[in-house]
């Protein structure tokens, strides 16, 4: 069996709007009330499906989630006096960033040699907890074959779980067995610290993973106080490198220290606070980059525009180009209307170590897939939304025949 990295990619669903639903998410409260344009959003997120898969990897996607959620405003019973934010949160497209939908763990890290995946409850914000049983039947679909996955329902949601935004792998290679590091939260100000350390010990124990290369680590508080609601918005993790911020974590030296103790080749790349500061890298989305292993053997970072086009953070990226560090390519995306809702190149893709021809073929990406779905969406999602559109009996229409036309288009109507 081949193993080998998949990015699965959310496709931004026709219902994308900027609500502000998200606390403690500077980008989404910042453009709270803004319109929307999700026909470009989708457009922007598969165009940088194609140019990961231009780059030569494996490149899958899941599907928007069904929006408007008629089950959930039944859940609450909605008859129009309730808040608008509840009724927000039932036509959120925020299953796009699909680092949350799941914990994913490689065959070579787990006790009976499969990949497992748990589904992330995401508890603590009201819009995304609703999320996690229509992505488990999807990732059943996905990774069905019972002999190399296993994929399990959320951990009881009095412990929050965010998925993999809070979860990274290092390893020699991505078909070796690999050390595998949680990061928690404990506070953060006046913003919530979404990943519960009991959550993630929790996963750890469903995916069988061994103790003793198993890392639990807490988030910095300082860093969920400025803004940093994941931890995949100030480091993030491939192979043997570890790129982070400074003020990553609680304590970042016992952190790198336990680490190398694990991983003796591990190579650490630390963002100093004084060449780009916590605000710099939160409002550029420096680290909520895919770090990954090209072709060639080298490490690319994709990047979004807003990073490139940052001067300090530019200015750190070309001083790192030039050392001839582990990280030898910068590539910049174009996916503003993600970044505006808060969502960069990491939180839109789920990583998962695993032989592609194991995964239903029908989730993974070619030329002419891209095409197809882009021609639906052209097709069928919406313009642009406004969030007071939210609850138009016509746009709600229109959200669900355009899902359903994506759906038929990629054969996965069982989904509808």
């Amino acid at each position: 069996m081949s193993l080998t990295e998949i990015n699965f990619d959310g496709i931004v669903g026709p219902s994308h709007n900027y609500a502000g639903l998200s606390l403690g998410n500077i980008a989404s409260a910042s453009n709270a009330g803004d319109t929307s344009y999700p026909r470009a959003a989708a457009l922007q997120g598969l165009g940088k499906m194609r140019h990961n898969l231009g780059l030569g990897l494996t490149q899958g996607f899941l599907l928007p989630l069904p929006r408007p959620n008629g089950a959930f405003l039944g859940a609450i019973g909605a008859d129009g006096s309730e808040d608008r934010r509840l009724l927000a949160a039932a036509w959120s497209a925020s299953s796009m960033w699909t680092a949350n939908a799941a914990t994913v763990s490689p065959a070579p890290d787990t006790a009976d040699g499969r990949c497992h995946l748990t589904a992330a409850n995401l508890v603590t914000m009201p819009h995304r907890s609703q999320e996690w049983p229509d992505t488990v039947k999807q990732l059943r679909i996905a990774f069905a074959d019972a002999a190399h996955f296993a994929v399990h329902d959320a951990v009881p949601a009095c412990f929050g779980d965010e998925g993999a935004a809070n979860h990274m792998r290092m390893g020699s290679a991505h078909g070796a067995p690999g050390i595998e590091i949680f990061v928690y939260g404990k506070s953060g100000g006046p913003f919530p610290a979404r990943q519960h350390e009991q959550a993630s010990r929790a996963v750890a124990r469903l995916h069988g993973l061994d103790p003793a290369r198993t890392l639990f680590v807490e988030q910095n508080p300082e860093a969920i106080a400025a803004g940093a609601f994941h931890n995949d918005v100030v480091a993030v993790a491939n192979e043997r490198v570890l790129f982070t911020h400074e003020q990553a974590f609680a304590d970042p030296e016992s952190t790198y220290a336990a680490i190398r103790a694990a991983l003796p080749e591990a190579e650490i790349v630390v963002v100093p606070a004084d060449a780009v500061s916590l605000a710099d890298a939160i409002k550029s989305y420096l680290f909520n980059a895919q770090l990954l292993t090209l072709p060639s053997g080298e490490q690319g970072l994709v990047i979004p525009l807003e990073a490139w086009e940052h001067p300090r953070v530019r200015a750190w990226l070309d001083t790192m180009l030039a050392s001839n560090g582990p990280i030898r390519r910068v590539l910049p995306v174009d996916v503003r209307q993600s970044m505006a809702n808060g969502g960069g190149p990491a939180c839109l893709r789920l990583r998962v170590v695993a032989d592609p021809a194991t995964v239903d073929p029908r989730f993974l990406l070619d030329e002419a897939k891209i095409a197809r779905i882009e021609a639906v969406v052209a097709a069928h999602w919406p313009e642009a939304i406004r969030p007071d559109q939210l609850g138009d009996p016509a746009l709600a229409d229109q959200v669900i025949a355009a899902r359903c036309a994506l759906l038929a288009a990629v054969d996965l109507s069982e989904l509808a």
